[in-house]
């Protein structure tokens, strides 16, 4: 709800004044700033583990995290909020990322949780689950897709840089549907653990993918996908 035409109610266009009026209001609407949304995909974890809590970062995972910290703090960029995923191997992560980021707020909230966001095209065979759990993840991934990622709001003068350290599942299926693609396809990309990947939204409301799974930063034997 972005786009300044669907914040203005039409009907009560000023007879007098007219299309000068309507004009001034969409201006007054319009977004001015740039949101630059950095997607960090969670650390190497346990996967041995039974539950959540169990499924902690492995040693390798807790480097990996530090070295995705040193890279976001090297760009020099003013980051306005981390926002991740409650579950633990996202939490442990953005706990180390922030050492390297001091004073960045961190926001936890469930929108993010790892899940399976729409049944892929083309299907694969080592991955199938219940029907109902597209339905439930799906309607809530969709949700965290709409609640952020969307163009600045009007009263934002400044450009933003916002962290979101989340899962692999739900980073794909939002770049599909920021950059409109079908998201059906969101199972053909492959993220490795820490990667970055850069979305651009621009006042206007167009969307650019600046990098997709980056880990250019990692040496080579650091870098996993599991």
């Amino acid at each position: 709800r972005r786009e300044p035409l669907a914040l203005i109610n039409l009907k009560k266009k000023n007879e007098e004044t007219g299309e000068e009026e309507l004009a001034s209001r969409l201006d007054h609407c319009k977004a001015k700033a740039t949101r630059h949304i950095f997607l960090i995909r969670h650390s190497q974890y346990n996967l041995d583990g039974r539950g959540d809590k169990d499924r902690t970062l492995t040693p390798l995972g807790r480097e990996q995290a530090e070295l995705t910290g040193h890279r976001l703090a090297s760009l020099g960029l003013k980051f306005d909020q981390i926002i991740h995923s409650s579950m633990t191997r996202a939490t442990e992560t953005t706990e180390i990322i922030s050492k390297h980021l001091p004073g960045v707020k961190k926001i936890s909230t469930d929108l993010l949780r790892e899940g399976a966001p729409i049944e892929p095209d083309p299907p694969v065979s080592h991955w199938k689950p219940e029907a109902v759990q597209y339905y439930e993840d799906g309607a809530r991934i969709e949700a965290a897709f709409r609640n952020f990622i969307h163009r600045a709001d009007a009263k934002q003068e400044e450009d933003s840089y916002e962290i979101f350290v989340c899962h692999a599942n739900v980073i794909r299926y939002i770049v599909c549907r920021a950059l409109q693609f079908p998201p059906e396809g969101w199972l053909r990309m492959s993220l490795n653990n820490g990667s970055i990947t850069h979305l651009v939204i621009r006042p206007n409301g167009r969307v650019a993918l600046r990098t997709l799974g980056d880990t250019g930063f990692m040496p080579p034997d650091k870098i996993t996908r599991t």
